[in-house]
């Protein structure tokens, strides 16, 4: 079977030894932990696994190499005696960044007497009286328990964008949201954002930029980081040159000529890797002039207006690998790719066909090629799911058992959603069953992966929708449900869809009569086709 198998929310530190050592004490004297770490991964990539999205964001937003051995004296745990401990993924990525070493730590913090959740609490509340320990790192260790939300739609340029969102941030933040997809907020020529010209003029449809700067700095004191769309796939020229067609961008920052742009869409650059985007010049991401540009933008955007996350627009137009180039270069403290490929439907009818392993494989092949640093939005399970909740929820398991979508195959990296601004919206490319909503929500916020809640849902459709969607969001705060939490279906069939997660969540949706067994389980919420338990 294709794509990866996910480890533990918990990873067992050890020699990287083929052999099981649980139950030895282990010294990792002299070594140095990006040794350890190069050796565990590509042991794990034997086994078709893969660390945690957050590890890998914890490591490269302090320009930490995840395969390249760190000079002496850094991140090295050296004298540690561990007995019998599992180490949590979060408390592995403190140690990692923060380059904590035995001599660090005050004496009594590790002992083999205590319990991993003991040394964990002990670290990290020692750790944060650190000034060396920055502020975005403990930001980029929460990323796997968090809920996202797509902070516009379609028709959003037409209202003042920036001002709405700033009276809207508190309750953002309050819902438990901690990172809000922006729309595109560069100068562009179309007003939705995504025809961009002038990269570095953020006077948008939108609104200025000294308000937009405005919005971000209450947005980071409240603790939601903010998500730039990225749209480097095409730009639109501001002079014609060869051929005829608008492909320079003189009199602008980046005042690229004709070969910044692909011989297939108008320019004198080479062909395009993947994509083609009609009637607008496409970007040749294969010119090292470009690519140092839009590196030196992407840092511009990180460090000088305050942008934090990165969602990559279009990513079936470029190759992957430039993908990875500008996340190790910029550091997003979250990165997300859009790489929308077909579902498969079947003939005569076409309707979606049941296996949809290919599909998932193709996501995933695409962020293995980003160096498995960017996030890729979950199309599979959307596709599945918004059939599945008309009757057909036995779609919701795969032959193995296991969520048909990226986020069986690979959950960390599986950024999980029900609706966005191209599919849904006035756009309605592809729409999630509008009397479905809930379900879809009760779904996505309950399991495995990373969810995004649409702006529509949130805020246009009502109190009712805002508030039951919050419940579900504090039901997986306050249970500690996350991106790799374990994921055991009990039912799967037409008229329902049950199961449990990391053993102290209970789900199900679908006309189907169904309750957990046992006094323990505890009514959380419900409404119609709905309801989630805990213990």
């Amino acid at each position: 079977m294709g794509g990866h198998a996910e480890p533990s929310l918990r990873v067992r530190l050890q020699l990287v030894k083929e052999g099981n050592i649980e139950n030895q004490r282990c010294s990792l004297s002299s070594v140095s932990l990006q040794l350890w770490i190069a050796k565990l991964i590509k042991k794990e990539r034997r086994k078709r696994r893969a660390f945690g999205i957050e590890s890998f964001i914890a490591l490269d937003r302090f320009g930490l190499s995840s395969t390249a051995v760190l000079p002496p004296g850094q991140a090295v745990l050296d004298e540690y005696k561990w007995f019998h401990i599992e180490l949590s993924a979060t408390l592995f990525q403190i140690i990692v960044v923060a380059g904590i070493t035995s001599s660090s730590l005050p004496s009594g913090v590790v002992s083999h007497r205590k319990s991993s959740y003991q040394i964990w609490v002990t670290i990290t509340l020692w750790l944060m009286t650190q000034k060396k320990v920055q502020m975005e790192f403990w930001e980029a260790v929460t990323l796997a328990s968090c809920s996202r939300i797509t902070a516009f739609n379609w028709e959003s340029h037409k209202h003042d964008w920036w001002h709405n969102l700033e009276k809207k941030v508190g309750d953002i933040a309050k819902s438990g949201f901690t990172s809000a997809w922006l729309p595109p907020a560069t100068n562009s020529l179309s007003p939705e954002g995504y025809l961009p010209q002038n990269l570095y003029c953020l006077d948008s449809s939108y609104g200025s930029s000294h308000i937009l700067k405005t919005l971000l700095q209450k947005m980071q004191q409240n603790k939601v980081r903010a998500m730039a769309d990225i749209v480097i796939n095409h730009r639109v020229g501001t002079t014609k040159g060869h051929g005829g067609a608008y492909n320079r961008y003189d009199g602008i920052p980046l005042a690229w000529d004709e070969h910044a742009v692909t011989s297939c869409s108008g320019g004198l650059g080479s062909r395009s890797y993947g994509e083609n985007l009609h009637g607008v010049p496409n970007i040749d991401h294969n010119q090292a002039f470009v690519r140092k540009d839009i590196i030196g933008w992407l840092k511009w955007l990180r460090k000088s207006i305050g942008f934090q996350d990165f969602r990559f627009d279009f990513a079936k137009g470029y190759d992957p690998k430039f993908v990875k180039e500008y996340v190790e270069e910029s550091k997003p403290v979250f990165s997300v790719g859009e790489y929308w490929d077909s579902c498969n439907y079947a003939p005569p009818n076409y309707r979606l066909d049941h296996n949809q392993d290919s599909h998932r494989q193709r996501i995933i092949n695409w962020m293995d090629k980003t160096g498995q640093h960017c996030a890729a939005f979950d199309f599979t399970t959307k596709g599945i799911l918004q059939e599945a909740v008309k009757g057909e929820l036995w779609r919701l398991r795969d032959p193995q058992g296991k969520a048909p979508g990226v986020l069986g195959w690979w959950p960390s990296r599986a950024v999980t959603f029900i609706e966005n601004h191209d599919t849904g919206s006035t756009q309605g490319h592809w729409p999630f069953p509008s009397g479905h909503v809930m379900e879809g929500y009760t779904y996505i916020l309950t399991h495995p992966g990373i969810p995004t809640v649409f702006y529509d849902h949130f805020y246009d459709w009502g109190n009712s929708s805002h508030d039951q969607i919050v419940k579900l969001m504090d039901i997986r705060c306050r249970q500690d449900i996350h991106s790799r939490s374990k994921l055991r279906i009990l039912e799967a069939r037409s008229d329902l869809y049950a199961a449990i997660i990391d053993e102290k969540v209970c789900m199900k949706i679908g006309d189907g009569s169904w309750c957990p067994n046992g006094k323990e389980w505890k009514l959380a919420t419900s409404g119609n086709r709905y309801a989630v338990w805990h213990k």
